[in-house]
């Protein structure tokens, strides 16, 4: 029996029919859609070369789009690195043994995740204008980047309390049994497998963060979308910069992608080959009385 038809019933010789019928039908509904939205297009003369031509000087890359792109890249970059290290913190703070760290983790990351992150953006950028807690070049950024990572923290955070929670107890309790402390159980053989489970998730996220930075053309925010608008606007192009813009967030969200399973592929076959992390004897520390060598049977 297959690894497929266990999850599932096989399919006959009528369903199969019956599902490659659908497919056909899905692949001409859609390309009856394609076609329509380009004639559309076309009707209102979108694809002359008068609209695409300014594509073609370099003037409009650097004036537009290459700020616009270092943009999103710098806000998305800075967002992902400290939502990922606060997401893991407050998603080992959410296991903790003390009830009152739990609780306290808990709620800051339910609040977090129930705030919409435009509004939060807003108003981060109304407080940092008003009192000026950083300089006027940096409101914007610095408002898309903390409202970005406190959003993405708590969703990571989730993320890392559900893939700890997925392995095994039967680690935790062995790893106790040999004496190991809370933080070397965590460091050294709950945080490494939960890791190489929870990439896919993480990676859906960083996409997400990547994407949410278009957000920040509400505040002034000079990122990807905001410069096609602009670049549209002076050169009399919007849908065909729309366009461009369309495909150069889709190529850095295919690439992160592209990273993200590259890693998770050597991840898992390092893991196969090494057939899990070995611990020396005398590197763990255990209860046992002074002078016994736990290393000799």
């Amino acid at each position: 029996m297959s690894a497929a038809s266990v999850l599932f019933d096989a399919p006959g010789p009528r369903a199969r029919v019956r599902h490659r019928l659908y497919s056909v039908l899905v692949v001409v509904a859609l390309a009856g859609f394609g076609w329509l939205l380009y004639d559309a297009f076309a009707e209102q003369g979108q694809f002359t070369a008068a609209k695409w031509k300014p594509f073609l000087d370099a003037g409009v890359w650097e004036t537009y789009l290459l700020p616009g792109l270092r943009g999103t890249l710098t806000a998305a970059v800075i967002s992902i690195v400290f939502a990922l290290i606060f997401g893991m913190i407050f998603g080992i703070l959410r296991l903790s043994d003390h009830r009152w760290i739990r609780w306290t983790a808990g709620a800051v990351v339910e609040l977090a995740r129930a705030i919409p992150v435009l509004i939060l953006m807003i108003f981060l950028f109304a407080v940092f204008g008003e009192y000026k807690v950083f300089r006027s070049d940096d409101l914007a950024l610095a408002a898309v980047v903390i409202a970005l990572v406190i959003y993405n923290a708590s969703v990571i955070a989730e993320i890392v309390r559900a893939g700890i929670r997925s392995l095994p107890k039967g680690q935790t309790e062995a790893a106790v049994a040999l004496g190991l402390r809370k933080t070397q159980l965590m460091r050294l053989i709950l945080l490494p497998q939960a890791i190489t489970a929870m990439l896919p998730a993480l990676v859906s996220q960083m996409v997400v963060v990547l994407k949410d930075t278009a957000l920040g053309y509400q505040i002034t925010y000079v990122e990807l979308v905001r410069a096609g608008q602009q670049e549209g606007a002076s050169q009399q192009n919007t849908i065909p910069a729309l366009m461009v813009v369309a495909l150069i967030m889709i190529s850095l969200n295919l690439a992160l992608t592209f990273l993200a399973t590259t890693l998770e592929k050597r991840l898992r076959s390092r893991r196969k080959k090494g057939g899990g992390t070995v611990l020396a004897a005398d590197s763990i520390v255990t209860d046992a009385a002074p002078g016994v060598d736990i290393t000799k049977n």
